[in-house]
């Protein structure tokens, strides 16, 4: 919450709250992620990246929404897969740093 407000991650989290109903472009526009300068989008990687391995593997996907509120519910086998294919630009089955601030800016 240094970075973002804790009004629009309640919002965002809340938007997706259905099942099957994640979309990352508007989860990352909602959240206000995508107005963030580059250093601040890295940070917010190092946040969802739990295991601190420099990647957001799909095990991490799944509790995205958790890495922004301990509210989040946790994403779907096939949002999860979804998310991973969007950011996944190199296809080593997981998002670096820059694949992520990639994955942000095109949203």
């Amino acid at each position: 919450t240094d970075l973002l407000s804790a009004e629009d991650i309640k919002k965002a989290v809340g938007a997706f709250s259905a099942a099957e109903s994640f979309n990352y472009k508007k989860f990352f526009e909602m959240v206000g992620l995508k107005k963030k300068s580059p250093e601040d989008v890295k940070k917010v990687f190092h946040i969802l990246d739990k295991d601190r391995s420099g990647f957001i593997e799909e095990d991490e996907l799944k509790f995205v929404l958790k890495g922004f509120t301990p509210d989040g519910r946790d994403l779907s086998d096939k949002e999860t897969k979804a998310l991973l294919a969007a950011g996944d630009k190199d296809g080593d089955g997981k998002i670096g740093a820059d694949e992520f601030a990639t994955m942000v800016a095109e949203s």
